[in-house]
């Protein structure tokens, strides 16, 4: 069973760095393909940096993003993947500690979850 668990928390791991990162290459590749400018211009790149955009600045408006087909919003999906897959990993050990009923790591780790998820909300006001 224990090679189960750490086969499992291994393929989440890798399958979630996997596919952020084909989704933010996806973004790059659908940026640079719709302004070809960037390649370029400098002052064109510069708008693509520019930090005083704000349509990456909540989970609703990268959604927008994506939905317009904004590949600077396809990136940050894929950034957003990235920082989820940890916290699904810890998710899935709860459970797995769950069903070998071992309380003791499910109350450590459900204590983690539960920091990770306050910690990923609150940032997200800012």
């Amino acid at each position: 069973m224990k090679l189960d668990i750490e086969n499992l928390i291994s393929i989440t791991l890798r399958t979630g760095v996997l596919v952020s990162i084909a989704v933010i290459l996806s973004g790059l590749i659908f940026t640079f393909a719709h302004h070809p400018a960037y390649f370029s211009s400098r002052p064109a790149l510069g708008q693509l940096i520019d930090a005083r955009e704000h349509f990456t600045s909540s989970i609703g408006r990268v959604a927008e993003g994506v939905r317009a087909s904004r590949g600077q919003a396809i990136v940050m999906l894929g950034i957003l993947l990235l920082i989820a897959t940890p916290i699904v990993r810890v998710a899935i050990s709860v459970f797995l500690f769950a069903a070998e009923h071992d309380r003791r790591y499910v109350v450590i780790t459900a204590t983690v979850l539960v920091l990770l998820l306050i910690s990923l909300v609150t940032g997200l006001g800012e």
